[in-house]
Order: structure tokens, then C-alpha cells, then sequence
């Protein structure tokens, strides 16, 4: 009779272990990404006050040329399907931005992203207005344009 009772007691200690484990590794999954999400947002504006500062101390981006576009979507609307609109506009600002700066490497960020995205696939805004950080080594970064 001693050995079903450990068993039971065996099975139930590691059910309770599995139930225990189980929320903590999704939680620090869900606490990288929440940190990973934060310094990419930090990094746009750090760079943008060093910029207006004139100081000339290291970061992560180093600002070759800085640029500011209004790219006109309206031929995205005309040639692409409804279904397909979104994704094509983000093409189109990745190509437009490469073609003016002449750049292979062209980043977009999640705020021009998600202006885009923001009326869903079918319908982007028939323009944008972007602001193009280029650094040391001809990478480029589309952010949305400051409003003054």
C-alpha cells in the first residue's frame, strides 16, 4: 500500500512543480520583450536631443546625414489591390527613402509602421511625412517626421 501512495504523492509534487514553473517562464518571456520593446523606443529620442545639443558624445546611432520627406502614397492606391495596400506602402517609404539617400540598408520603425498600418490594410494614408537618420556605415533609419 506504501508504494500507489508514493506514487500519487510523486505524480501530484510534480504536477505541482509543472503548474508552478509554467506562468514564470512565460511572464520573463513577456518581461524581455516589454524591455527589448522600451529600449528600441529609448533609443530614437536619445539621439534626437544629442542631435539638437550639439554635443558630441558616443551613442549607439552616430548621424551622418538627417533628412526630412513627405512621400506620397496615392500611387499605391491606384495599382495595388484593397487587400494589399499596407504592406506595398511600407515597400514603397522603404524604396523611396533608399532611392533619395542612397542607401542599401534602409530600417523603418515601429511608429512609421504602425502610421501606416493605422486605417488596416486596406486604406494607408495617401502621404507621410519621415524624418531619414543616416549613420556611419550607410544604414538608414526612417522615423516619423517632428511636428514643431
Amino acid at each position: 500500500m506504501s508504494e500507489p501512495e508514493n506514487k500519487e504523492e510523486l505524480t501530484d509534487a510534480a504536477e505541482e512543480e509543472v503548474t508552478e514553473s509554467g506562468p514564470e517562464e512565460t511572464v520573463s518571456e513577456t518581461e524581455v520583450q516589454e524591455e527589448t520593446e522600451e529600449k528600441t523606443v529609448e533609443t530614437a529620442p536619445a539621439v534626437e536631443e544629442k542631435e539638437e545639443e550639439g554635443e558630441g558624445a558616443e551613442e549607439e546611432i552616430e548621424v551622418v546625414e538627417e533628412k526630412t520627406y513627405t512621400i506620397p502614397l496615392r500611387h499605391v492606391w491606384v495599382v495595388t489591390p484593397r487587400g494589399r495596400r499596407a504592406p506595398r506602402a511600407v515597400r514603397y517609404v522603404r524604396n523611396f527613402v533608399s532611392r533619395h539617400m542612397k542607401a542599401e540598408e534602409v530600417a523603418i520603425s515601429n511608429e512609421v509602421n504602425s502610421a501606416i498600418w493605422s486605417r488596416s490594410i486596406n486604406k494607408p494614408p495617401r502621404k507621410i511625412t519621415v524624418r531619414a537618420v543616416k549613420d556611419k556605415e550607410g544604414k538608414v533609419i526612417v522615423y516619423p517626421a517632428k511636428t514643431a
